[in-house]
């Protein structure tokens, strides 16, 4: 089964919607979101995007009420995970899911696992712990490294492919890095 993993939205709709028609154009059947939605409108998307979703909580998903309520809702295919974490099992294959990559280092290390997904830093990144694969499908937001990308995951061969996403475009322009600054070196102690 080819699973998508992606992760940090950060309220980016244009790349979140390339990237939900790249993977239906590849054949994904299931997508494990790591978390970093930002807001119930981005919930809205998953759910509705005609892909089942799985996803755990981030450090920055705004109103979980409002979330949890999008996942809850009748014809939505998001499920919400309690935690920043999950347990998954997809075809045989046992997954561990965060948001943090200090967990999940440690989680790749105790050899429980086929494989261990990520995020948070937003870099893309594979390693081998092991028997174990770790995995940081990088950004969909594309604020911090400039590249929007996710990851598709095979649970046959227990190997991932990296895939940018096509037509990106990053919030982060030259005029909010500015003006983000002034603002914070002139704010009112």
């Amino acid at each position: 089964m080819k699973v998508a993993l992606l992760s940090d939205i950060h309220e980016n709709y244009h790349n979140l919607l390339k990237a939900l028609d790249a993977m239906r154009e590849r054949g994904v059947e299931r997508i494990l979101c790591l978390g970093d939605l930002m807001n119930s409108g981005i919930a809205l998307v998953l759910a509705k995007s005609g892909i089942p979703v799985f996803c755990v909580w981030g450090n920055n998903d705004g109103d979980k009420h409002d979330i949890v309520t999008v996942a809850a809702s009748a014809g939505s295919g998001l499920t919400m995970g309690a935690q920043t974490y999950a347990f998954v099992e997809i075809e045989a294959r046992k997954l561990f899911l965060t948001h943090y990559p200090d967990l999940a280092g440690p989680m790749a290390r105790l050899q429980e696992f086929d494989a261990v997904f990520y995020g948070h830093d937003h870099i893309k990144r594979q390693e081998q712990v092991g028997l174990c694969l770790l995995v940081n499908p990088g950004e969909i937001s594309a604020h911090k490294t400039g590249q929007a990308t996710f990851a598709i995951y095979d649970t046959e061969t227990n190997g991932v492919d990296f895939f940018a996403v096509p037509d990106a475009l990053s919030l982060r322009t030259d005029y909010v890095v500015e003006h983000v600054s002034w603002i914070a070196l002139n704010r009112p102690d």
